[in-house]
């Protein structure tokens, strides 16, 4: 039975048991980066790009011996091994792991890594970049030509200065290590600015720093622990119910319409940090408090927008849910607008404190066609044993799927 095998290469030159183990094999899959390395052998050659067009050649090569496979570093960390394995099962396949380039960007900074998170953002494209950087004391990410540090760099201080957070933007150190071990390599540290201001070498590593962020619990905030005002903000138990009928998911794009202070975002970003949470609010009152709250939890995968519903769904990623918590007198316009936004098996909730507003919505999604659901949460709240009891006026939560 033919074998793969995947080696991983490190540094400018092959070792010498590399080096046995592609004489043994009549078909070598490799890079453009890495064909130099393997042009005195007279092989067939096989571009590891396009990945499905290299399969096929692959499958085919190995009716008739091993097939040779040369990655980066460690090809089962975000390398080509998975999608070997999960193609031709694990037993075909003989992996020859190599350091991987975390392993050498970390050495070269001089740093231990077993508790660094590790973020790739390499052949993706990415909208919850600060959501999934910034909730991190030190980030390693995978980057690529369109996700490059320079551009990381700009959309971090943009969503940082956006919030006004200069604390935070201050504090954040960038490591950039380009082209690790070969006679090029660079290494390169900075602020945000100075990082944004710079052009990288595609091989690279970069390293995001920032002072440790306070532990904090990740469900159950107060309405005393969310900046607001006037006492305009979701109530606690309704926060929890309305959140509870969301069934968020873990990643994906999250609509919050008419946020307010943001209190449901800033609780959903909490519980799912890699959740995308697009956070409408067009009163400049209601938009600082979004702002202070994104600042005082660091809950930068919340990204607040400026504007009124339905016209601000046009510049957003279609959601998976969405939440309405104000409408003003535009409530059957947001609804139509959204749920044709909104993506097939995804979850619309709206809070309804008038008569009129429950009934124009139950009416909607039913003309829309969604399957619809409502109850209604009465909350009393008394300290005791001396507090009076303190009677809410009662809100229905009324979902709609679709």
């Amino acid at each position: 039975m033919s074998r793969i095998e995947l080696i991983g290469i490190s540094g400018p030159a092959l070792t010498g048991e590399q080096g046995e183990l592609l004489h043994r094999c009549p078909a070598i899959v490799t890079s453009r980066r890495h064909r130099p390395l393997v042009a005195d052998l007279h092989r067939r050659m096989i571009d590891i790009a396009p990945v499905a067009a290299m399969l096929a050649q692959v499958e085919e090569a190995l009716q008739t011996g091993d097939v040779a496979i040369l990655a980066s570093g460690d090809p089962l960390f975000y390398g080509i091994g998975r999608t070997l394995i999960e193609r031709f099962g694990p037993e075909p396949v003989t992996v020859h792991p190599a350091v991987s380039a975390v392993q050498h960007a970390c050495a070269r900074f001089r740093i231990p890594w077993d508790d660094l998170a590790i973020v790739s953002l390499h052949g993706r494209v990415d909208h919850n970049i600060p959501g999934r950087v910034l909730r991190h004391a030190r980030a390693m990410l995978f980057t690529d030509r369109d996700n490059s540090p320079d551009r990381v760099a700009a959309i971090l201080l943009a969503a940082l200065e956006a919030c006004g957070d200069q604390p935070r933007l201050t504090s954040i150190r960038i490591r950039v290590a380009e082209n690790l071990g070969l006679a090029d390599e660079r290494l390169t540290n900075g602020s945000l600015a100075e990082i944004a201001g710079q052009t990288f070498a595609p091989l690279n590593m970069m390293l995001v720093e920032q002072p440790p962020l306070p532990e904090n619990i990740r469900f159950g905030l107060r309405e005393q622990d969310i900046h607001h005002s006037r006492g305009l903000i979701t109530k606690d138990e309704v926060r929890a119910a309305t959140l509870h009928r969301l069934r968020l998911p873990a990643s994906g794009v999250f609509w919050d319409i008419g946020g307010g202070s943001g209190s449901v975002s800033l609780e959903a970003a909490r519980l799912n940090p890699d959740l995308l949470i697009c956070t409408i609010e067009k009163k400049q009152e209601g938009q600082r408090n979004i702002q202070e709250n994104i600042r005082r939890y660091g809950a930068y995968n919340i990204h607040l927008v400026s504007g009124e519903a339905p016209e601000a769904f046009a510049a957003l990623p279609a959601p998976d849910r969405i939440f309405v918590g104000g409408s003003g007198s535009r409530l059957e316009a947001i609804i139509e607008a959204a749920v044709a936004r909104l993506a097939d098996g995804g979850r619309i909730v709206i809070n309804a404190v008038l008569e009129q507003t429950e009934t124009t919505a139950l009416q909607c999604l039913q003309r829309l066609q969604l399957t619809v659901a409502s109850s209604t949460l009465a909350v009393t709240r008394r300290d005791y044993p001396q507090g009076a009891a303190r009677i809410f006026n009662p809100i229905t939560l009324i979902t709609g799927d679709k």
